[in-house]
């Protein structure tokens, strides 16, 4: 996980540097890491509860920002089927994208084993806490530290470091651009549904490839 906690940990800090400039209490805007636990979905509640949007709209924003998670636990249903529903609901609470990304890895070294779910858990766990810490130091130094500076740029190049090295096929390539392609031409979608319109755009391609690849 610690290669993926340089992107993780500034984009903590704007999320917290929001809540500093939203008006709203500390205590609430801290709050919403603990029953939000996503990025753009905590900064969509900030400012949607800020501005005074009715419970309902805030909501439904965060279900539609949060599309995404169901297809990640579709990819975990196979390895955590074995296990109890306490573990399950914590996993499941702590499935965001790099916390995915490392799991997965996990597992397939690993597979569904003790010390595969242990390394699932133990990269989560710690992502959770550096986000939280991450969100605390952006509200302290919300005020001192300059909008120009742009620390937010750095939230994209963790993602490239998670799915670069994955890309070592044809097939996975073709994944990835039509994957990219699709997130930039659904930018403009309503209520942040490009990254979910193009991970389903990618998953149509990968496994119509590997129907292609069958015997």
């Amino acid at each position: 996980m610690a290669p993926l906690l340089l992107g993780i940990a500034p984009y903590g800090m704007v999320v917290g540097m929001t809540i500093a400039s939203s008006g709203l209490p500390t205590v609430l805007g801290l709050s919403t890491g603990w029953f939000v636990y996503s990025g753009a979905a905590q900064i969509a509640v900030i400012q949607s509860v800020a501005a005074g949007a009715a419970p309902v709209i805030v909501v439904i924003t965060v279900l539609a920002l949060n599309a995404r998670l169901l297809l990640y636990g579709s990819a975990m249903a196979r390895p955590w089927r074995r296990t109890g529903r306490g573990w399950r609901a914590l996993a499941a609470y702590l499935l965001v994208d790099p916390s995915y990304a490392v799991g997965l890895d996990g597992y397939e070294k690993r597979g569904p084993t003790p010390v595969g779910h242990a390394h699932y858990l133990g990269g989560a766990v710690v992502l959770w806490l550096t986000w939280q810490l991450a969100t605390l130091v952006g509200v302290t130094v919300g005020s001192v530290v300059p909008r120009a500076l742009a620390v937010e740029f750095v939230v994209p190049l963790y993602l490239v470091a998670v799915v670069v090295p994955k890309a070592t096929t044809r097939r996975l390539r073709m994944v990835v651009a039509v994957a990219a392609g699709t997130s930039v031409a659904g930018a403009a979608l309503p209520l942040h549904l490009g990254p979910t319109a193009a991970i389903a755009a990618g998953l149509l391609v990968g496994l119509r490839g590997g129907r292609r690849c069958q015997p």
